[in-house]
Parts: C-alpha cells; sequence; structure tokens
C-alpha cells in the first residue's frame, strides 16, 4: 500500500517584512500539504512570494505566524542551529545556479553535504556519492571539474548532490533557469524520473509548461494560495490595469 502521509504541511503561513515604517506581506495565511511521493509545482508572476515560500519550506527563513510541520518536525520556531541540522537531513535542495564549488571535483561537491552529518563513515558516503552520480547519469564524470561540464551536466551533479542524503523531500528552485531549452527539458525528464522511482519533488518555477508537468499545481498570487480560475482572473485583471499604465503590448511578429 502507498504511502501517502505528509512530508510538509503548512498551516496559515504569514511572511511579513518590516522596512522602516512599512510593512510588506511577502506571503498571507499559506496552507500548503505535500504528500510523499508527490510531484508538486508552485507558480505564479514576479513578486507573488514565490522565493520567500521556497525559503520557508527549505529552513532558510521563518514565518511571523503560522505552522511549519516536515515530517514530523514542528520547524516554525526552531533556533538556526536545530533548523540547519534538519534541513541537512530532511531536505534536498536544487538551486538555479547549480551552486557547485569550483575548486571541487564533482564526487567532492556530491559528497560535501555528508561531510557535515556524523556516524557516516568514508567508504559510504563514497558509495553514496556514486549511487547519486550514477542515478543521474554523471558518474563517467566523476573526476571532472565544474567547469569541465556544460550547464546540463552541472545540474544533473548538482540533482546529485541534493539526493545523496535520501532526503523527505526535493526543493527546486527554478531549476531550468540558467539553462537553454534542450538541457532545460532534460532536467525536467530527470526529475520527472525521479519522482516516478518514488521521489517528493516540490518544483518553484515561473514557467508554464514546466509547472504543468508537474503531478500537482499550486498558483500564488499576491502571496495566497488561489485556485486555477482565481489565478487566471486576477491574471487577466493585472495584465489589464498594465495596460492601461503603459499601452497594449505589442505581439512580436504582428
Amino acid at each position: 500500500m502507498k504511502d501517502t502521509a505528509s512530508v510538509l504541511a503548512l498551516s496559515g503561513i504569514r511572511k511579513v517584512f518590516q522596512a522602516d515604517e512599512v510593512e510588506t506581506h511577502a506571503l498571507s495565511d499559506v496552507h500548503l500539504d505535500v504528500r510523499r511521493g508527490e510531484y508538486v509545482s508552485i507558480s505564479g508572476p514576479s513578486g507573488c512570494g514565490k522565493t520567500t515560500l521556497l525559503s520557508i519550506l527549505g529552513l532558510l527563513d521563518t514565518p511571523s505566524a503560522g505552522r511549519y510541520v516536515l515530517n514530523g518536525h514542528d520547524v516554525a520556531e526552531l533556533k538556526a542551529a536545530a533548523r540547519a541540522r534538519i534541513r541537512n537531513a530532511e531536505i534536498g535542495f536544487i538551486f538555479q545556479a547549480f551552486n557547485l564549488i569550483g575548486d571541487l571535483t564533482v564526487q567532492e561537491n556530491v559528497e560535501l553535504p555528508l561531510t557535515y552529518r556524523n556516524g557516516i563513515g568514508t567508504g559510504e558516503r563514497r558509495a553514496r556519492v556514486e549511487e547519486a552520480l550514477q542515478r543521474v547519469g554523471m558518474a563517467h564524470r566523476m573526476r571532472h571539474y565544474p567547469a569541465q561540464l556544460s550547464g546540463g551536466q552541472q545540474q544533473r551533479v548538482a540533482v546529485a548532490r541534493a539526493l545523496v542524503g535520501k532526503p523527505s523531500i526535493l526543493l527546486a528552485d527554478e531549476p531550468t533557469g540558467n539553462l537553454d531549452s534542450r538541457n532545460g527539458e532534460s532536467v525536467m525528464e530527470l526529475l520527472a524520473e525521479l519522482h516516478r522511482g518514488g521521489a517528493t519533488i516540490c518544483m518553484v518555477t515561473h514557467d508554464a509548461r514546466y509547472a504543468e508537468l508537474a503531478q500537482r499545481k499550486v498558483r500564488l498570487f499576491d502571496g495566497r494560495v488561489v485556485d486555477e480560475e482565481t489565478f487566471e482572473r486576477l491574471r487577466r485583471e493585472d495584465e489589464q490595469r498594465l495596460d492601461a499604465l503603459i499601452g497594449p503590448r505589442i505581439e512580436v511578429g504582428a
């Protein structure tokens, strides 16, 4: 029987940024539940709160209010050291900019997260690295440096680094943002393959094509999760306001 327990659950999450006397409400009463084995995309226009939400999901930031339960841990109000420890054990990050270290080999880059864990010996670390690189088709580049790889290959290495710790969930932040269309499609195929193999994935993307490839789509607008119909209505209203300010856009080739 398939395990459908929640990996992460947000309830009533708010995030307010204070600058001088101005309050910016980046997230307002966000509720989100991602179950084990799901592939969820989070999309919306620029400034809608995607980056803020991902920072909270990844324990890189804390909410102003609300509850966040990650794989059974109530993590919303943890101190920085505790967040870092749980983040290393439970979350695998895939970044837009790859974030590989240039003077480390592919093997050393992928192994790096494991060096911060207690109780994992050198032999087990190397075995996990080889397994992760095999899964993304990059084991043959183990001794190479990032500069010797294409953008698509670097992102595959970054995915292996996210997988090596056997996290509860993969958080992908615009994973195709720095890639051309061919390499972007290759990385999306890799994520789909990982999902078919049982991985739980939560991906933030601005690309509507890639958002549609996920099993479930979450739409953000002005810091709120909205349904598809509401999202489309708000998007059209936003475009109309913009057209009223600067005039209608001219389609290329029209």
